[in-house]
């Protein structure tokens, strides 16, 4: 077993607020429980909740650490003993922002050989996320037209790739004529840049006014109504994010008249085995995906880990095409 040291760096949360009240100090380092392995973190994934739990607005569950970061990849020092040595990246539900992180065994995966620590550190807040949503909840099939919303976020570039790879005819929205480019690039048959383009007129443009069977949303409010105009009969709304908030009006008569299902989830509160259960989906349906490359996690840039809040800053400005890394 590797020798392990008592302290470690980690970047908490001192106050609620803006990027600079994320702060670099010292803890001790955590020891994993029955059915958990310590991890020594090479990176850490930066995530839109990681934001809102800055903001005070997201609070860990409970019995979760206070520091932010749901996701890493390391190498397993600790834990059960058949384990040490491994590679993997974790799905957490905090802790990801430190040089060591606890994870329950059962949400580590193995690292596949075509992806470097820094991007596996982007795959499991995303990728958890889209497959129960979007393949779970939502049954994309092959044949199947699907709408990402947000087609340039982590969430949405690892739907586009993962909704191509399995046969959908994938429509994405972006904020700009490069982002659409990029959205298609990756996959996407129809890109709408929804400040030229009202996204639910080019849905139906682009499907002889048919209609989608499916439609993933980040962003909430009164683009709930607006979605329900793009799907189809039979048509699933799988509702992830609340960016526009979380009330809205609409008319239920489109739900009835074509027999609609508007579902959703978390991911964070979600128990082990339930994480578990997603984590095995994921190495059977997507890993070789990622063995591949046909599929791979979307790593704009990494920061050191002592630029968190410049990572933050970075996050929010609206620039990033798929996702951001802390390099401990």
């Amino acid at each position: 077993m590797p020798h392990l040291p008592h302290a470690m760096r980690v970047v908490e949360i001192s106050s609620p607020g803006g990027p600079d009240v994320l702060r670099v100090v010292e803890r001790p380092v955590p020891a994993p429980g029955p059915g958990e392995a310590l991890i020594r973190v090479a990176a850490a994934g930066v995530n839109r909740p990681d934001v809102m739990q800055r903001l005070g607005k997201y609070p860990p569950p409970p019995g979760a650490s206070d520091i932010p970061g749901l996701e890493v990849a390391g190498e397993i020092v600790a834990g059960d003993g058949g384990s040490i040595g491994r590679r993997v990246c974790a799905l957490v539900s905090g802790g990801g922002y430190a040089e060591y992180c606890v994870a329950p065994l059962e949400q580590c995966l193995p690292i596949p050989s075509a992806v470097t620590l820094a991007h596996a550190a982007a795959i499991p807040e995303t990728f958890f996320t889209v497959w129960t949503n979007l393949f779970e909840r939502a049954r994309l099939a092959a044949g199947e037209r699907v709408l990402v919303h947000g087609g340039t976020s982590g969430i949405g570039t690892t739907a586009i790739q993962l909704a191509h790879a399995r046969g959908a005819t994938v429509l994405a929205t972006a904020g700009s004529d490069d982002k659409a480019a990029a959205c298609r690039a990756l996959g996407a048959d129809r890109a709408i840049n929804y400040h030229t383009e009202d996204f639910v007129a080019a849905v139906k443009d682009a499907t002889n006014g048919e209609g989608v069977d499916v439609v993933l949303d980040i962003v909430g409010g009164d683009y709930l109504p607006r979605n329900l105009e793009c799907l189809r009969l039979n048509g699933r709304l799988t509702q992830i994010g609340l960016i526009a908030g979380s009330k809205t009006a609409f008319d239920l008569r489109a739900v009835l008249q074509r027999r609609l299902t508007i579902t959703g989830s978390t991911l964070r509160p979600r128990t082990v085995a339930e994480k578990g259960a997603i984590a095995r989906a994921l190495e059977r349906e997507v890993w070789p995906l990622l063995e591949r490359g046909t599929v791979k996690p979307i790593v704009q840039a990494g920061f050191p880990f002592a630029r968190a809040a410049d990572a933050h800053r970075e996050l929010e400005s609206g620039r990033v095409i798929g996702k951001l890394v802390l390099l401990t």
